[in-house]
């Protein structure tokens, strides 16, 4: 006698389950990103800040929220860590976006100062990370000072002066012309100080636009104030470090690292030349944390 044997189809794979995201948590991806809008506020000392954190890191589907939620706001993540918090930047078309045109605007009515206000933070960049390994090292804080980026700025003067007298290049050319070429003639040509009686720093000298520069870092959370020494003395964020390593591979970076200039802060550190560095240009609203 045969045996009966029943066939049945088989069982549907079970289906994915997908989380359910409530308006909870999408109030809180809101809010930790709008964390990451407050530079200066530390996850270390608030708590909810810190939980959030926690949460990004342990659980996907509400990292992935939160980075949704930023990417709509125009925001880029740079990381999401306990020492940098959520660290974001804005991308061109975000309406967080700063521009160096506006930004120059609110300091001077001179709109070749915006080279000069451009330049000030590239070198406030190349100045707190120097070498490559400076910029990959996470434990690595930057210091600079107001009159030691001047002096750094005017060093790089001398030597695009001197790269141009050996070319026999023009030497007054037009002061809207593209690179770095044009910018130190416009740099030299400004008093550090100012022509106060008491020697006062003023808004339009090249150590007023450092200052500017510098307050502003530290207004966004890049840079921290220590002391009033040299025009004032700073040092650097974890933030900072992030902006400055997306910022790195600019023309603007690769033209001033390609001059091969020493910061004067100790002498120990070196500017290495970037890999082809020919023919790119420094845009005038070229500058850190900036779009054009």
């Amino acid at each position: 006698m045969s045996e009966h044997v029943e066939w049945s189809e088989p069982e549907a794979a079970a289906a994915p389950v997908t989380a359910v995201i409530t308006p909870a948590d999408a109030a809180d991806a809101a809010r930790l990103v709008a964390f990451g809008l407050q530079p200066k506020l530390q996850p270390a000392r608030d708590q909810e800040y810190a939980e959030l954190l926690r949460r990004y890191r342990e659980d996907p589907p509400f990292a992935r929220l939160a980075d949704a939620v930023a990417a709509g706001l125009g925001l880029v993540v740079l990381e999401v860590s306990p020492r940098a918090g959520m660290a974001v930047t804005a991308a061109e078309d975000s309406v967080f976006a700063v521009r160096m045109g506006d930004y120059a605007r609110r300091t001077a009515a001179d709109s070749g100062d915006r080279f000069l206000h451009g330049l000030a933070h590239l070198s406030v960049a190349a100045m707190a990370f120097p070498r490559p390994e400076d910029l990959a090292d996470d434990g690595y804080i930057g210091r600079v000072t107001v009159n030691g980026v001047d002096a750094f700025v005017r060093q790089a003067c001398r030597r695009l002066e001197e790269r141009a007298d050996e070319q026999g290049m023009n030497t007054d050319p037009a002061t809207d012309a593209p690179g770095l070429e044009a910018a130190w003639r416009i740099w030299v040509r400004r008093s550090s100080t100012g022509a106060t009686k008491d020697a006062r720093r003023l808004a339009g000298s090249t150590t007023g636009i450092v200052g500017k520069a510098a307050a502003f870092l530290t207004d966004s959370g890049f840079l921290q104030r220590t002391g009033d020494d040299n025009g004032g003395t700073y040092r650097t964020t974890a933030r900072y470090q992030l902006q400055v390593r997306d910022m790195a591979g600019s023309a603007a970076m690769a033209e001033l690292l390609e001059l091969g200039v020493v910061p004067v802060t100790d002498g120990t550190a070196s500017l290495l030349p970037a890999e082809d560095t020919e023919d790119l240009e420094l845009v005038a609203d070229a500058g850190l944390p900036f779009h054009s």
